[in-house]
């Protein structure tokens, strides 16, 4: 594959400690008007595939963030996928990646993503996609969990790269010629609990997932945040960001980092992290879900959470001073979830229990499927959702 032209780190440099997100920010919440998502409509629920549930979703992108646009507009997403289960949880234990089009007309399914027994793992989690200069090589980040051939499901996660090459003959876009796959994020005992130490309950799984390219517009460097879980923490609820530099300019070398962010004692999973540079100013923003807060403290909604800083390096603050970006309705607080921000503001996710207050029957009702894009205002400090036309 070609390089890209950029300055990669030849040396990783040391990071400073993390930023807190602490409870001292939830505390205001109630005080402070926030954003709440739009409720998602009945009709606005458009199923991708008759068959398959699908949730995070990710688009295969150019390496300043933004979705790589092909032949006819077609952009390419990939999103994690499986049968349908009377247990929407049960999703988790076979999950696949899945290569989906994106055209005027709506969304297409083009099935699964990597070539059947690829994966080092006995299913494939979130991460990101890269289309090189070259137009045809793909690289994709992604989350092994499990081992290949484990008789049952375990939560060990590691953090792959891998490379295809994207073919359209017969006008059908598909992935071919899968190569390359290495682990190029090796877990720092000093800074990060192992992804298996949890439990396999809802809301108590450790990580080690969902690494996001970034590449930094100041500088040229290739930065990947994941989420984590901080070691020596004395609390079950030691969530945090981590990240990793590249060493060379083809993205096989890669050397692991402290922590960015810690939400020590506060929230067990900051997951799908991501960042963007808007206006002379970095956001990493993160999703986090109600029921993984610590509930011995102030917990706050399921919704799209974030930090600002004029340097990627540090001096990370919550946005709008506590780090909620927006929230799902308080009518229907279930209704979405995994937040993508792109560089242009867009704001894709998928539809989680929509239409239910979580107090009924329906409270379980799984979407399974992209959620109506939505898009931010980003102001400096402040953050929330810009008018909806």
């Amino acid at each position: 594959m070609s390089s890209f032209p950029t300055s990669a780190a030849r040396i990783a440099p040391q990071a400073p400690l993390p930023a807190a997100w602490t409870e001292a920010h939830l505390r205001v919440l109630d005080r402070i008007r926030h954003d709440a998502a739009p409720r998602i409509r009945g009709e606005e629920v458009v199923r991708v595939s008759p068959d398959l549930d699908i949730w995070d979703a990710w688009p295969i992108q150019e390496a300043d963030g933004a979705p790589a646009v092909l032949a006819g507009g077609i952009t390419l997403w990939m999103a994690l996928g499986a049968p349908q289960f009377p247990d929407p949880d049960e999703r988790h234990s076979h999950a696949r990646i899945h290569l989906l089009a994106r055209s005027a007309v709506g969304w297409t399914h083009l099935g699964p993503a990597l070539t059947d027994g690829f994966s080092p793992g006995s299913r494939e989690w979130s991460g990101s996609a890269l289309l090189a200069p070259d137009r045809t090589t793909l690289i994709l980040f992604f989350t092994a969990t499990g081992r290949r051939g484990e008789t049952a499901p375990s939560f060990e996660q590691r953090l792959f790269r891998a490379e295809a090459t994207l073919d359209a003959t017969g006008g059908a876009y598909r992935l071919i010629d899968w190569r390359a796959l290495r682990e190029i994020i090796v877990r720092d005992p000093a800074h990060y609990m192992a992804s298996d130490a949890g439990s396999g309950a809802v809301g108590t799984i450790k990580a080690f997932r969902d690494p996001a390219y970034f590449r930094d517009p100041a500088d040229g460097k290739h930065h990947i945040f994941f989420a984590a879980s901080l070691a020596g923490s004395a609390s079950a609820f030691n969530g945090a960001v981590g990240s990793a530099v590249a060493l060379d300019d083809r993205l096989e070398q890669w050397a692991i980092q402290p922590p960015v962010i810690s939400a020590d004692t506060l929230n067990n999973e900051l997951e799908r992290p991501h960042a963007i540079f808007h206006q002379g100013r970095y956001y990493l923003f993160w999703s986090t879900q109600r029921h993984v807060f610590n509930p011995h403290g102030t917990t706050g909604p399921t919704g799209l959470y974030g930090m600002v800083s004029e340097h990627l390096s540090g001096g990370w603050r919550p946005l709008n001073g506590t780090g909620l970006v927006f929230a799902n309705p308080a009518e229907a607080p279930k209704q979405a979830y995994s937040w993508l921000v792109m560089p242009d503001l867009q704001v894709a996710s998928f539809v989680d229990a929509w239409g239910s207050d979580g107090t009924d029957a329906n409270a379980r009702r799984f979407g399974a499927t992209f959620a109506p894009m939505l898009r931010l205002r980003l102001d400096g400090d402040a953050a929330g959702l810009a008018e909806q036309p």
